[in-house]
C-alpha cells in the first residue's frame, strides 16, 4: 500500500491504522503484509463500505484532521459523495523480518 510521505511515519509509529481508499476491488488482502517506506504493515481488516459509514474514529485513526480532508486525500482516485462505495482499511506497522 502506497502512503504519502506525510502519513508514513504515523503509519510505522502505529498512530495511522485505517485507511480510506477509492478502489474498484481490494488491493491487499487479510493478514497480508506490505513495505510502507522502511517497514511493513500488516492487514487486519478489508471492508467494503459506503463513505457516509465513515466514523469520527476512523478520521482520527487515519491521521487525517477531518473527514473533508479525508474526503481529498481518497478523492485523488475519483469524487467521493456520501454513497460512494470505498475500502475500509485497517492495519498495524509489524516489527522485525517480513
Amino acid at each position: 500500500m502506497e502512503f504519502s510521505k506525510e502519513l508514513r511515519d504515523g503509519v510505522l509509529g502505529g498512530d495511522v491504522t485505517v485507511s480510506i481508499r477509492l478502489w474498484k476491488a481490494p488491493r491487499v488482502r487479510r493478514g497480508g503484509r506490505y513495505p510502507v517506506g522502511v517497514g511493513l504493515i500488516e492487514i487486519d481488516e478489508v471492508e467494503l463500505i459506503s463513505f457516509r459509514d465513515v466514523t469520527p474514529e476512523d478520521v482520527r485513526r487515519s491521521g487525517e484532521p477531518d473527514l473533508t480532508a479525508l474526503r481529498a486525500r481518497a478523492a485523488h482516485s475519483g469524487p467521493i459523495d456520501e454513497g460512494t462505495a470505498v475500502y475500509r482499511v485497517v492495519f498495524h506497522a509489524v516489527r522485525g523480518e517480513p
